[in-house]
């Protein structure tokens, strides 16, 4: 068990945390959430050993073996992509090697062949006993879950761009199986495939688990306990992130509400002590409240430091119905061999379209492709009339002038018009003071959410958002998700983050295996492919060592789906209703629970006797338990009924 007792960490007069105690101990899944600046990459090298605490201790034993993947990886890899995924076996390589060193050592006629043979039946029994045949095997399903293909594994790291030698270092990770695994942001350089794959693994994973991120639907599938960094401490919930939500709202409301009946006795006390200060009769009784408001320690009600976007955006130029469309198009980045071929759909004005599938299948190039900064071979891809496009991508927080305020890196080259430009920065996250810092001193989520805010406030119908959460925190995926549905024109999204396309996205746009299919509304199963280890049918990593753009792969002939829009072409629509019916009952199966979770905290708290103490308190929970109580029975009913109906579907 990795143990933090009593920790702090200070940055001058700023102190980030204090008196932070977490228990690291072997099948404890840990989140670790809280705002950008709060300390949790700070938190992160104390527990690592890369940082020293202010005060407290960090304790662990001996020999357990920590593994880190930080969010700025520090590359000294030399080998293949296999090689050094297969360093992170440990013993087992080294013990691998030993064994072909001395499989060498027995056709050596000078060699002592009882030494080496009794040696080599001794190495080959530890090596198997610790699994080392199946390591290989191991290595190659940790790499295809990760999206490289077979041909990649033999590839030199240093070939491969910034993202895909992050996924070498968490696959050595993977492999190696550390006693206790410490992620920040693992997946920021992910596709919705690889998210979906490293979940399963980590949801089962041995060890202790500490992740920083920012995906909800990760968080839930992963964590068992959610830990804060806020008010300067770390507090534990126990659960997910739904129940994570849940527990905090009534926490804050338990501390506003004792802070509330502290308030009333004060009052009281005070009113006491005015009425009867000059009365002699009472001067005992006086004085003795005097003091106890004196040792009173006041309850502090936490400030909810969320980000709370209100969004005006002006009415952008209109465009024509149709905003984007590709007819036959194929593209590709060398003669003769497509990324993508003969797509055919339609994006028509006012939706907004999330494009997903595996890293390296084709999302960015189509977006290069609509966007004319690449040559379709064959068929075409062209913009509607009137369109007008803002883009983003994901190293553009990195071309801000760090010299410049945020207010004078927002604002340089916009036409404000009738726009206070510091009232939009403050929908963005940056109110009042916070405008006028400089660039150089935010955080990378807030130099991102910086970013965003420049490209979405421009007069524009289109807009095409590559990776935008990657380094957000919480509250500012929350502000992007606000901005997104306030948005009056056109988006085209690449996203990993299956939360943001539930929640905004009216379409999906699927690329793979060198099609581009169109999905009206959101389903399930494209967000959740199958486990790409077993059944590989992204591209994935291939020649040019892109994670995206620059990639190519076969071609396929076949044609995806076609969207919406004014060229007469039907979308694939879901006959008989299933999918939306089967979305029902997933979406009131998770009320539900939520729902009968709630309903037994609260009789948990009406058993505890010392509630009783507190009428007002107990009036509260009982009217939410019979409230929750009608609820669950209601949500139950109607779950009831659309599993009966989508199982007459099914029949």
């Amino acid at each position: 068990m990795l143990t933090a007792s009593g920790i702090s960490r200070s940055y001058g007069p700023r102190t980030l945390f204090e008196d932070v105690t977490l228990q690291l101990s072997a099948g404890r899944r840990i989140a670790l959430v809280g705002g950008n600046g709060t300390g949790k990459t700070s938190l992160i090298e104390i527990l690592v050993g890369d940082a020293e605490p202010d005060t407290g201790s960090i304790t662990r034993p001996r020999d357990m073996v920590v593994g880190y993947l930080p969010q700025d990886l520090v590359d000294t890899a030399t080998g293949t992509v296999m090689e050094e995924v297969l360093a992170g076996a440990g013993e087992l390589t080294a013990l691998s090697d030993r064994l072909r060193e001395l499989e060498a050592l027995m056709g050596d006629p000078e060699a002592d062949q009882d030494a080496v043979l009794a040696e080599y039946g001794e190495t080959q029994g530890r090596f198997e006993a610790m699994g080392g045949y199946a390591l290989e095997a191991d290595a190659h399903k940790v790499l295809a879950g990760l999206g490289f293909r077979d041909e990649a594994v033999d590839r030199p790291v240093r070939e491969l761009s910034g993202g895909w030698r992050m996924r070498v270092a968490l696959g050595r990770l993977l492999l190696a199986k550390p006693d206790v695994l410490i992620l920040d942001e693992p997946t920021n350089h992910l596709d919705v495939d690889s998210v979906a794959w490293l979940e399963d693994q980590l949801a089962n994973w041995p060890g202790a688990l500490l992740f920083v991120s920012h995906d909800r639907d990760f968080i839930d599938a992963v964590a068992d306990r959610v830990v804060e960094l806020a008010e300067g401490t770390a507090l534990e919930y126990v659960g997910g992130f739904a129940e994570f939500v849940v527990q905090r709202e009534e926490r804050l409301q338990r501390i506003e509400a004792a802070a509330a009946r502290q308030a009333r006795q004060v009052a009281k006390v005070e009113q006491f002590v005015d009425r009867f200060r000059y009365k002699a009769t009472k001067a005992r009784q006086v004085q003795s409240r005097i003091k106890t408001l004196e040792k009173l320690e006041k309850i502090v009600v936490p400030t909810r430091k969320e980000l709370v976007a209100r969004f005006s955006f002006p009415d952008p130029p209109r465009s024509s119905r149709t905003v984007a469309e590709f007819h036959d198009a194929t593209v590709g980045y060398e003669a003769g061999v497509p990324v993508v071929s003969n797509v055919s759909l339609a994006i028509e004005r006012g939706q907004t379209v999330a494009l997903v599938g595996p890293n390296g299948g084709g999302k960015t190039t189509l977006l290069k492709l609509i966007l004319g900064e690449l040559t379709a071979t064959e068929g075409t891809a062209e913009l509607g009339n009137n369109v007008s496009v803002a883009t983003f991508h994901q190293h553009q927080a990195d071309e801000l002038d760090l010299e410049k305020t945020v207010v004078e890196a927002f604002s340089g080259g916009i036409d404000p018009g009738k726009r206070n430009l510091r009232t939009v920065l403050g929908s963005f996250g940056f109110p009042g003071d916070a405008a006028d810092r400089h660039v150089r001193d935010l955080s990378g989520g807030e130099r991102t959410r910086l970013a965003l805010a420049r490209t979405m406030i421009e007069p524009v119908n289109l807009l095409v958002l590559d990776e935008p959460t990657n380094h957000l925190d919480l509250p500012s995926c929350d502000v992007l998700e606000d901005a997104l549905t306030a948005y009056p024109g056109t988006v085209l999204l690449v996203t990993h983050d299956r939360h943001l396309i539930r929640n905004v996205a009216d379409a999906l746009i699927e690329v793979r295996d060198g099609t581009a299919t169109w999905h009206p509304g959101v389903p399930d199963h494209v967000l959740t492919p199958p486990d790409p280890s077993k059944v590989n049918r992204g591209k994935g990593l291939n020649g040019t060592g892109s994670s995206g753009t620059g990639s190519t792969g076969s071609g396929s002939t076949g044609r995806g789906s076609t969207g919406r829009g004014s060229t007469g072409r039907e979308p694939v629509v879901d006959k008989g209703g299933a999918q939306t019916l089967r979305n029902r009952v997933n979406k009131l199966e998770k009320e539900l629970e939520k729902a009968e979770a709630r309903v037994a905290d609260l009789h948990a708290q009406l058993a505890d006797p010392a509630i009783y103490d507190q009428p007002e308190e107990v009036h509260r929970i009982a009217t939410d338990h019979e409230r929750l109580q009608a609820r669950a029975a209601d949500l139950l009913e109607q779950w009831t009924a659309a599993a009966e109906e989508l199982e007459n579907i099914r029949t």
